[in-house]
């Protein structure tokens, strides 16, 4: 299944968006300065208004765990949160072509609060993958210390970890275990010579 090129890119950044939350014991927030948010907005080309300040940094953050739920719903769920965030921002789809993105929609006008852009570039993205049944494709990270979301965009649905230092990880983490578990070679016994008398 191919999305388009929009709708993978507002898959992708939801999940980043909640990857950048304390997701494990260890972690550090990752959105916890405007000048983080700086960096998160220009990685994943967020166009429109901005006010690079704290509240636009609050709101945000407050998006994360709303958008998180739709890696824990089911059909009913997703499609119950996505017609929420939509209802929420009175979105009203319109065809756009900016920067080298060619033609997709955008639901909200360009000075609409960032977060409810992000929030309503996601509930677009995720009803697309609920149309094509496709939920299946929403995933959390098979590696046994992570527990961030990833959207396998994969032909055969088949990417378990959520980046590839966990895929590493946990294939070296297995390869110690073969390793381990090979028997070892049983040693010549001490009182037996070379030419086995």
């Amino acid at each position: 299944m191919h999305f388009t090129h929009d709708t993978q890119l507002a898959l992708q950044a939801a999940a980043a968006l909640v990857n950048t939350s304390l997701r494990r014991e260890g972690d550090v927030d990752e959105l916890a300065t405007v000048s983080e948010l700086e960096a998160f907005v220009r990685r994943w080309r967020w166009t429109g208004r901005r006010t690079r300040d704290r509240a636009e940094l609050d709101e945000v953050r407050h998006l994360r765990p709303r958008l998180e739920a739709f890696w824990e719903e089911g059909e009913e769920g997703v499609a119950q949160l996505a017609n929420t965030l939509l209802a929420e921002a009175q979105a009203l789809p319109r065809l756009v072509n900016h920067d080298d993105l060619g033609w997709h929609l955008h639901a909200t006008p360009d000075d609409a609060p960032l977060a409810t852009r992000m929030a309503v570039e996601a509930a677009m993205a995720f009803g697309d993958v609920l149309r094509a049944d496709e939920l299946r494709r929403l995933r959390v990270c098979e590696a046994d210390d992570c527990r961030d979301v990833h959207v396998d965009l994969s032909r055969n649905r088949s990417r378990r970890y959520c980046s590839t230092t966990c895929g590493n990880r946990m294939a070296a983490a297995a390869y110690r275990e073969r390793q381990g578990a090979r028997p070892t070679e049983n040693p010549r016994p001490s009182n037996e010579t070379e030419d086995g008398s």
